[in-house]
């Protein structure tokens, strides 16, 4: 017998055992999520861009070195994953690593890791014809310094041939526990049924 399906052609037609159904699915996919990302990271390997690291030695390093300075675990993984959006969002890459992340983080790293993309360009525009300033824009806001000093201290510091690079297998654990339960999401009910969490 086959895999049970939804019979609905309609979502207006779907009944309450075809959403359970989906809802069964749905909690099985979302567990294999961290699976999904640690793939999708590995996507980096050997896409150097120009850069003298590939994507993914900058990420592994920008994650090395906030561990190294103490982080909590979610900041160690936001660093890690800053720029997953690489392989799909050449124009905008921190909003593809933001959106994968906001469900599992705090607001404040959501909006660290959403905005590094500009925070960064303090380092490059200016010698592509562009404003090095564009982040004054957030002047005032409260993440500011947090997001500068992310970028300072960790993502612009992270293409170093000789500097620390722990493997990624050293971050699969907090991968894994920082994507285990959403803390903010629309589905966060239906996936908390799975686990029991709230």
């Amino acid at each position: 017998m086959g895999e049970q399906l939804a019979t609905f052609r309609h979502m207006k037609d779907g009944t309450a055992e075809d959403w359970q159904c989906i809802a069964g699915h749905f909690r099985e996919y979302a567990r294999e999520l961290p699976d999904r990302i640690l793939t999708h990271l590995k996507l980096l390997d050997g896409d150097f861009g120009g850069f003298s690291v590939d994507r993914l030695t900058h990420s592994l390093q920008c994650a090395t070195l906030a561990h190294r300075d103490g982080r909590d675990e979610e900041y160690v993984v936001c660093a890690l994953l800053h720029d997953i959006g690489d392989t799909l969002g050449s124009y905008n890459h921190p909003d593809i690593a933001a959106a994968i992340l906001q469900p599992f983080v705090s607001e404040e790293n959501h909006w660290m890791v959403k905005h590094h993309g500009i925070f960064q360009g303090y380092y490059f525009f200016h010698h592509l014809g562009m404003d090095r300033n564009l982040r004054d824009q957030y002047r005032d806001h409260a993440l500011f310094q947090q997001t500068a000093e992310f970028c300072a201290k960790y993502d612009a510091a992270a293409f170093d041939p000789e500097g620390e690079t722990l493997p990624l297998e050293f971050f699969e654990p907090m991968v894994r526990r920082v994507f285990a339960k959403p803390k903010n999401s629309l589905y966060k009910k239906v996936s908390a049924e799975s686990t029991g969490a709230a």
